[in-house]
């Protein structure tokens, strides 16, 4: 027996004990999640600078305060998420109780990625804690650094038997996806996300998929070109352009290229300084293959900014490459690093139909002033998400579902999505022994008056809820009428 098939036999035998199911065990479990963050904060900034070049203050606003602000959640709606949720009944089960019951799935696999260590891999595990799993923690071995002190610390805080770390490699992720789940989510590429589907597919195990592809930034020449610029700038270039979904390439029509070009060049300076390799707050690409793979990616682009590059330090400056043809090698693949291509189109009808004829992203990022236009994007393309006039805040909105769609991924995550994806919608119906008659025209033969008062009953839906209010509000009109003198 392999030691990923131990782990996996060990979170399962400790889940069908039963000790995941009452509420307030979840709650314990999320408040030490909670506490392993803030105690190990400095762990894990060291461990993320280390990794990524990422500054102390960049992985708290990027990686640890999303978390928290998720766990929290968790701990504040848990009662109403796991509550039972009633539904509308038909005339027959009018006297029934009628509901759906969250139940957790069992032991869940969690897959992270290194280019956020910890926000993409723990807040997964906080919905999966919420709705009563096990889960098996798999760091990316890219992040090693990061790996090592999840490995290290995590089952201090939390209980090692149900919610074990196995780090490693390519066989290790192997040995583990020949193991029997009861959800995988994984975090990573389309390439990988295809064989994570494939060895679930076994054992007819869900996924969820959160892969990221190629996402637009269309900028309407209307709009406020300066602030747009300014968003733009910071949402590609943080954490050096390794965030899947950041804008990868620019859509504008060739009058305004040169402007967009200036004014990102000009926020460049202003964000990173004019030598963005000595600032604290720029990161590196997380190795010398992805530092290779990104730099190929220029080959036959023109640099307008930016293009300064140094394989030691696994360093890419800021970089807009312009006048990119559609079929460019930058536009091959989705860039995950500090490359802006610009690509002129004539105008919203183009740019729209530009990315009609791709891969479904995982956002697509609008720039105006005209709300008629974010609507006719918002109607006639297909993305994850849509954000207008701004960029990555979206991942920020607890109430709203992460995820993609198509190539970009499948199901979604963050606040109550989390705790849903991972959780089977239990159908419940509670009759009584009693009313037979009713029930008895169902029952053979059917005779034509039977199907009629059939199709009545089964037929009608009935609002409980508006029900029982006009059942109120007559009592208290009758009420009324017996307690007032009649004049």
């Amino acid at each position: 027996m392999s030691r990923e098939q131990m782990v996996v036999d060990g979170a399962r035998k400790s889940f069908q004990t039963g000790k995941t199911k009452p509420l307030d065990y979840r709650t314990h479990q999320l408040k030490s999640l909670l506490r392993f963050i803030t105690e190990r904060r400095k762990d894990i900034a060291d461990a993320v600078k280390r990794d990524l070049g990422k500054s102390e203050h960049g992985t708290e606003l990027f990686e640890t305060l999303g978390l928290e602000g998720e766990i929290k959640l968790a701990i504040e709606k848990l009662a109403e998420w796991a509550a039972p949720r009633p539904v509308e009944k038909n005339l027959l089960t009018i006297l029934d109780d009628v509901y759906i019951q969250p139940e957790p799935l069992g032991v869940v696999l969690i897959i992270g990625a290194w280019n956020y260590p910890w926000a993409v891999t723990l807040q997964p595990l906080v919905g999966a804690i919420a709705a009563g799993n096990a889960a098996v923690i798999k760091p990316s071995e890219v992040s090693s650094h990061s790996a090592k002190v999840m490995e290290e610390f995590l089952p201090q805080y939390l209980d090692k038997d149900l919610y074990p770390v196995v780090i490693g490699g390519v066989s290790e992720t192997q040995e583990l996806l020949k193991q029997r789940f009861d959800h995988i989510f994984y975090t990573g590429n389309s390439t990988v996300g295809k064989l994570v589907m494939e060895a679930a597919a076994r054992h007819l195990t869900p996924v969820t998929l959160e892969l990221g592809g190629k996402s637009p930034c269309y900028i309407d020449k209307n709009c406020d070109i300066t602030v747009a610029c300014r968003r733009i700038t910071w949402g590609k270039f943080v954490n050096c352009g390794q965030t899947c979904i950041a804008p990868d390439y620019i859509l504008c029509e060739p009058c305004i290229q040169s402007r967009v070009v200036k004014e990102i060049e000009k926020n460049i300076k202003e964000f990173y300084t004019d030598n963005p390799k000595t600032f604290e707050d720029y990161g590196r690409i997380i190795n010398q293959q992805h530092f290779k793979r990104v730099m190929a990616l220029m080959d036959g682009s023109t640099v307008a900014v930016g293009g300064d590059s140094d394989e030691s330090q696994c360093y890419i400056a800021p970089t807009v490459l312009k006048d990119v043809a559609g079929d460019s090698k930058v536009m091959k693949e989705e860039i995950f690093g500090p490359l802006l291509p610009i690509i002129t189109v004539s105008s919203v009808d183009e740019a729209i139909q530009f990315i009609k004829e791709r891969e479904k992203p995982l956002v697509v990022y609008v720039f105006s002033h005209d709300k008629k236009l974010i609507k006719r994007v918002i109607a006639e393309t297909s993305s994850g998400a849509l954000l207008a006039n701004d960029c990555l805040v979206h991942y920020t909105v607890s109430a709203l579902p992460f995820g993609g769609v198509g190539n970009s991924g499948m199901g979604c995550y963050h606040g109550q999505h989390s705790f849903d994806q991972v959780s089977h919608m239990r159908s419940c119906l509670i009759k009584q022994l009693k009313m037979e008659g009713v029930n008895s025209m169902r029952y053979p033969p059917h005779t034509a008056r039977k199907l009629g008062w059939a199709r009545f009953l089964l037929l009608k839906s009935v609002n409980v809820s508006r029900l029982r209010r006009v059942v109120l509000l007559a009592l208290l009109a009758g009420m009324a009428a017996f307690v007032l003198p009649i004049p």
